[in-house]
């Protein structure tokens, strides 16, 4: 029941030096310089972890648990995602969604999908929707799929500026939006509109427009996959500027398709070089989901599949090429999505009466351990839990 890490190095992700970290019932109890087993613990697992240093779980907002793609046709509809798959990433919570595909892909299976993974040990939720409108949900309306579903915190991937998209009006998207925020009043959840944006000219340009001409505030939209070509995300820029949300696709880099897509790391120098804040950033995998290439008439050329092992692969390099401090840059993919999602302080930190979700970094920066509420799921580098059907 009770595990206590010894002397590693904390970043919460503010740094908090060298202490040990008391977890009890997959809870941090107790964060001190030094915490000494006594009797009434019983059983203790301690760990020595100086020289080490300890992070928060990773969030990855935007993962294809159940599985994405088809755009190639069956043959090319991406698996369903392992837990090792995620935890190997030291990623702890996950937001699930579905993408092109609303049809073979159903709202029931990804919440059969989160419900086993959270069995399994890891924290989830996901979004009602798909990338059509109409979309895809689970009691016939966005509204209430938020108020009445545990694990539905907003609606997503919806798409814009994309050949693949509904290709939604302004009405469409203003009416979606405004029901996404009723339902997050109601039910207690962000409600949020998680957005895949395509390389389309239009980019932001209907979000400028509903923020602009509506109520509806600026911070109940997400867009995602900013830094895939240039023209959109200088369009980013100005949502950060307006006061919105930005988040990056790890494993974005240019090729001879799109010639000005960011790296994350290029993305994350532009956005200081611009003194806008991070904490308007985030990171996600897009794992699970294909990564289909067209050609410039928008046929199908190749497709591959993302990985969570690009999220924190990609900030590593931040952090190693000292574009920002590990305590900034770790922000990015722990507390900055923990606050977007109204998970904090229970989730993003390493505080106490916070989960025990951890991720243990090596002198390298390398992940050496993962902690999943309180258990290890990656121990010296080795995996100790697996899906059912892994073992």
């Amino acid at each position: 029941m009770f595990l206590l890490l010894k002397g590693g190095e904390v970043y919460s992700p503010q740094t908090f030096g060298r202490k040990d970290i008391l977890i009890c019932n997959g809870k941090i109890i107790k964060i001190a310089d030094e915490i000494k087993p006594i009797k009434e613990f019983g059983n203790v697992e301690i760990v020595d972890l100086q020289g080490f240093i300890v992070v928060p779980g990773f969030i990855d907002q935007h993962i294809h648990i159940a599985g994405g793609g088809g755009e190639g046709g069956p043959v090319t509809r991406t698996p369903e995602i392992t837990l090792s798959d995620i935890t190997k990433g030291g990623i702890t919570t996950v937001v699930g969604l579905l993408g092109a595909d609303g049809i073979t892909r159903s709202m029931a299976s990804l919440l059969a999908k989160a419900r086993a993974l959270e069995q399994e040990g890891i924290t989830t939720y996901i979004y009602t929707g798909a990338y059509e409108l109409p979309t895809r949900t689970l009691t016939g309306s966005v509204r209430s799929d938020l108020v009445l579903i545990d694990k539905v915190i907003g609606t997503g991937e919806i798409a814009i500026s994309d050949h693949r998209s509904a290709q939604p009006t302004i009405e469409d998207l203003t009416k979606l939006a405004a029901e996404a925020r009723v339902g997050g009043l109601l039910g207690g959840k962000p409600g949020i509109v998680h957005l895949h944006v395509g390389d389309g000219i239009r980019g932001l340009s209907p979000l400028f427009e509903i923020v602009e001409n509506t109520e509806i505030p600026i911070t109940q939209f997400v867009p995602t996959h900013i830094n895939r070509i240039g023209h959109l995300f200088e369009q980013g820029l100005k949502f950060i500027e307006m006061g919105g949300v930005i988040d990056l696709t790890s494993d974005i880099k240019p090729d001879a398709h799109t010639k000005t897509a960011l790296t994350p790391k290029e993305a994350i120098k532009k956005i200081i070089e611009n003194k806008l804040p991070i904490e308007k950033v985030t990171m996600s995998s897009d794992s699970n989901g294909s990564i289909p290439v067209f050609d410039e008439n928008k046929r199908l050329v190749k497709v591959m599949v993302g990985s969570t092992q690009t999220l924190y692969r990609d900030l590593r390099e931040v952090i190693v090429e000292g574009i920002l401090p590990i305590e900034q840059a770790i922000k990015i993919i722990t507390e900055n999505v923990a606050k977007i999602l109204n998970l904090y302080p229970n989730k993003g930190g390493i505080k106490e009466k916070s989960d025990g979700d951890i991720v243990v970094l090596d002198s390298n920066l390398n992940i050496h351990s993962v902690i999943a509420k309180g258990v290890f799921m990656i121990k010296d580098k080795k995996i100790v839990k697996k899906s059912m059907f892994e073992e």
